[in-house]
């Protein structure tokens, strides 16, 4: 079965989870300028960032990158993670079971 929601339906929470219960965990991340997402981790995962629309600066571990609208990247989740808004920004971030090996 084919699930299909739509981001615009979940304004109104920052930390939307887009399909619930389900594999792997798919949330839409929205934050305003100047707000930032405090370190964390996700371990044993991978972790997949779509900035669907803004700019941010996000830190994994001792690295930091920023990102505009249409970039992807992908990390560990093992490190440290804290993505900060530099505009308004909505970002589609997928946590998948990381694979045996990696």
């Amino acid at each position: 079965m084919t699930s299909v929601e739509r981001l615009d339906d979940l304004e109104g929470r920052p930390h939307a989870n887009v399909f619930p219960g389900e594999e792997p965990t798919t949330i839409r991340l929205a934050l305003a300028a100047g707000e930032r997402v405090e370190p964390h981790r996700h371990p044993d995962r991978q972790v997949v960032l779509f900035l669907v629309e803004g700019r941010l600066a996000l830190r994994v571990g001792d690295e930091r990158r920023e990102l505009e609208a249409g970039d992807v990247a992908r990390f560990d989740g093992d490190a440290d993670i804290s993505p900060r808004a530099l505009i308004d920004s909505v970002a589609l971030v997928v946590f998948a079971p990381r694979a045996d090996g990696e």
